[in-house]
């Protein structure tokens, strides 16, 4: 039996003012008392046009990222923070947020594509931001042998122009087991790989916000493709030996 999915709202695919207004107030009243009883204005302002954004980007991915594509409410980052692990206890992000995972791969994050609205600004990115122990280790060592070809991803042109490479949160030293007069030394002790560009807050209020969002990720995707695919080649099923024999 099919599942029922919840139509879209009618919200536009961009934010008006008054999503501003209403993220720095929460930054001025960040508690459960001031946000409960303007749920409904956050739904509205923010969340709604958020689900109206994504599926517009998603559309556009079956093109240049199908492997990307999923339901909106799926990429739509909670407005709650999770203040388990955190001295920081304050119950609300002060921004609206959005990742896309590629499937297989939602559970370990992979190379994704990602941007934020905040009253300050806009942030797209796409890349590895985080990746696990294991990833990290599989985008080493495929670094080791293919760092030319990522090179000359991340130094395209159009990309250049459009977007600057993330710092990588750098090691000191090259991690354990990898040379330490390689060529992609440099990539090889990043801890993160990737794009960004940060933009005015106001390019949100643009009807033409969503068409931004997919040209930057389009012109973004041959790195995240490219971080992915040892990424994946880590999380295939090892064959099983029998008798010495595979």
């Amino acid at each position: 039996m099919a599942l029922k999915q919840k139509p879209p709202s009618n919200a536009l695919p961009y934010l008006r003012p008054e999503a501003f207004t209403f993220l720095r107030n929460l930054a001025k009243h960040n508690d459960r008392e001031w946000f409960t009883p303007r749920k409904a204005t956050f739904e509205a302002e923010l969340k709604e046009p958020m689900l109206a954004i994504i599926r517009k980007v998603t559309a556009a991915m079956e093109d240049f990222a199908p492997a990307f594509v999923r339901p909106a409410e799926k990429s739509l980052f909670r407005i709650y923070r999770d203040t388990r692990f955190s001295n920081n206890k304050l119950p609300y992000k002060t921004h609206v947020a959005a990742w896309w995972s590629c499937q297989g791969m939602e559970k370990t994050s992979g190379a994704g594509f990602y941007f934020h609205i905040s009253a300050k600004e806009v942030i797209i990115a796409a890349g590895a931001y985080m990746p696990e122990k294991e990833q990290l280790a599989a985008i080493r060592h495929w670094l080791l042998d293919n760092h030319k070809q990522f090179r000359a991803l991340l130094k395209k042109p159009a990309v250049r122009k459009a977007f600057s490479e993330f710092e990588g949160n750098s090691l000191t030293r090259p991690p354990k087991g990898f040379p330490c007069d390689h060529p992609a030394l440099d990539l090889i002790q990043c801890r993160q790989w990737g794009l960004s560009t940060t933009l005015l807050a106001a390019e949100a209020l643009k009807p033409g916000f969503a068409a931004l969002l997919i040209k930057h990720f389009k012109l973004a995707a041959p790195v995240v493709d490219a971080l992915n695919t040892p990424i994946a080649a880590s999380l295939a099923p090892k064959r099983k030996v029998l008798f010495g024999l595979n």
